[in-house]
C-alpha cells in the first residue's frame, strides 16, 4: 500500500500563552492537528476556546506579548521561531487569511483595486494591468457583478455581504494553497451567510485550496468540513470525520453542541436546550479536565486532565467517560 501524501500543515504540542508564572494564560495548549491537500477542517467551540489564537500562530500574528512553543510545519518549513521575513513570503502568498469582520480588513481609505492588488503585486510581481485584471477575474469568480466597475469602489459602498466576498477574492489573489477561514459569516445576516458558505464551496471545488475554518457554529460547518476538531479551553477535546461527529458524537462538550442547535426535522421548542455554567477562565483552569464544572457526565476521575485516545474508525477523544455515544447525548435529555 502506497503511503499516504504528507500534509501541508502538521501542528505538534503547538502552545500559545501569554504572561508567566501563576499569572500565565494558555490559550493554546499543547495541540496536535494536521490539515491534507484540498481538505476543509473545521474547528469549532465556544469564544474563549483558542480557536482565533490558533489561527494567528500559523501567521505569526499574536503579537509581541505572546509565547508560541511547539511546532508549526508548512510543507516542512518551521514557522514557529521563524523570522520577519520568512513569515512575509508565507501570509497572503501561501497560506491566506478571511477574517471575520471585512470592515476591520480593508482600509476604508483605498479602493478596492489597490487593496486587492498589492499582495499579487508584492508576490507575484505582477504589473498593474495585469493585477487589475487577475483582481477582476477573482471578483468575477467571487459573483461580484460588474467586477471592473466594484474596483474603483471604496469598502464603505459595497455592502456588508460584497465586502466580505471582496476579503475572499483578496485572499485567493495569491493563488495560496492553505485559506484560513477565521468567522467568515458571523458579521452578516442569515440570507447573506448561506450565499457566503456556497460561494466558498464553490471556490474550494475550483480552485482546490485547502481550508481551516474556526467557528462556534456547528451549523455552518455541516456542509463545508471534511473532518471537525472540538476545542475547549484551549486543548482539543475531540475529532473526528464530520459525519461522524454529526451523528455520534463521544464528548459531552460536543454532544451538548449539537444539541443546542435547532432541527428542521422536530418542532421548535420554545426555548433552545443549553449548556450551563460559562466557559472557564483560561487564567484559571479547573483542575484536571477543563469541562468538568458543566459536565452532567463529571466524575471522580475527571480531577485528572483526560489525554487524547484514539479509536479504530481514527476519531479521536479526550474524556475519562467510556460509555457510547448514545449514553453521552442521553445524558443531556
Amino acid at each position: 500500500m502506497a503511503d499516504s501524501p504528507a500534509p501541508l500543515l502538521q501542528l505538534r504540542s503547538l502552545g500559545v500563552s501569554y504572561g508567566r508564572g501563576i499569572e500565565e494564560l494558555r490559550a493554546v495548549d499543547t495541540l496536535d492537528l494536521d490539515l491534507a491537500g484540498r481538505e476543509c477542517l473545521g474547528v469549532v467551540g465556544e469564544s474563549g476556546s483558542g480557536k482565533t489564537q490558533l489561527l494567528l500562530a500559523l501567521l505569526g500574528l499574536n503579537g509581541p506579548a505572546a509565547r508560541l512553543s511547539g511546532s508549526i510545519r508548512y510543507r516542512g518549513m518551521e514557522l514557529v521561531g521563524a523570522s520577519s521575513a520568512q513569515l512575509a513570503s508565507i501570509r497572503g502568498r501561501r497560506i491566506a487569511l478571511v477574517s471575520q469582520d471585512p470592515m476591520s480588513a480593508l482600509n476604508p481609505y483605498l479602493r478596492i483595486a489597490t487593496q486587492l492588488t498589492e499582495g499579487a503585486r508584492r508576490h507575484l510581481q505582477l504589473g498593474r494591468r495585469a493585477a487589475l485584471a487577475r483582481a477582476a477575474e477573482l471578483l468575477a469568480l467571487v459573483q461580484i457583478d460588474a467586477p471592473s466597475e466594484r474596483l474603483r469602489c471604496y469598502p464603505h459602498e459595497l455592502s456588508g455581504g460584497m465586502r466580505q466576498r471582496v476579503t475572499i477574492a483578496m485572499a485567493l489573489m495569491c493563488d495560496p494553497e492553505i485559506l484560513l477561514l477565521d468567522e467568515p459569516t458571523t458579521a452578516l445576516d442569515v440570507t447573506v451567510q448561506a450565499h457566503v458558505l456556497e460561494l466558498l464551496r464553490a471556490v474550494r471545488a475550483r480552485t482546490g485550496v485547502a481550508t481551516l475554518m474556526v467557528t462556534h457554529d456547528l451549523g455552518a460547518l455541516a456542509s463545508m468540513a471534511n473532518r471537525v476538531a472540538v476545542m475547549y479551553g484551549g486543548r482539543l477535546v475531540e475529532l473526528a470525520s464530520a459525519q461522524q461527529l454529526y451523528t455520534a458524537p463521544r464528548h459531552p462538550y460536543t454532544a451538548g453542541l449539537l444539541r443546542s442547535l435547532p432541527r428542521l426535522d422536530q418542532p421548535l421548542p420554545a426555548r433552545l436546550p443549553v449548556i450551563g455554567g460559562q466557559p472557564p477562565d483560561l487564567a484559571d483552569l479547573p483542575k484536571g479536565c477543563a469541562f468538568s464544572p458543566r459536565c452532567p457526565l463529571v466524575h471522580a476521575r475527571c480531577a485528572s486532565s483526560p489525554q487524547l485516545r484514539a479509536f479504530p474508525d481514527g476519531h479521536l477523544l479526550a474524556c475519562h467517560y467510556e460509555g457510547t455515544p448514545s449514553q453521552v447525548a442521553g445524558a443531556w435529555t
